[in-house]
């Protein structure tokens, strides 16, 4: 897969996660990146845990908007068992997004969870 910067997109996704629910979030999201990682398009995907805040941090990699729609598409199910045990208080997006993803985020939008930054430089480079 070649990754054109111009059409590349960057989340970062900011949960808080539900009280006394740190294992249950823990391993749902364990099983969604497992999944992610043998079906679904992300070029990349990292989450990280504040155990003592209980936030944690998601940041995925699409080749461009018809990624996003994959996942979305395939992964409802684990995008569900994660969010039944957290709250997104932050949603970046980065990059410029199509309609379809708009449209598909349009309530986070509206409700200030979600900000969308387009870019204006940057370059990928390939792991070694």
């Amino acid at each position: 897969m070649t990754l054109e910067a111009d059409e590349m997109l960057l989340f970062r996704n900011t949960m808080r996660i539900t009280d006394g629910r740190l294992a249950e979030f823990t391993a749902a999201v364990r099983d969604a990146i497992d999944f992610v990682e043998r079906h679904a398009p992300q070029v990349m995907v990292q989450t990280f845990v504040d155990a003592e805040r209980m936030l944690a941090y998601s940041y995925q990699m699409y080749a461009d908007s018809d990624a996003v729609l994959e996942h979305w598409r395939i992964s409802e199910n684990h995008i569900n068992a994660v969010s039944a045990h957290c709250t997104v208080v932050d949603f970046q997006v980065h990059g410029s997004p199509d309609e379809r993803v708009l449209a598909g985020m349009r309530e986070m939008i509206d409700d200030g969870t979600a900000v969308v930054t387009p870019r204006i430089a940057g370059f990928v480079r390939p792991l070694a």
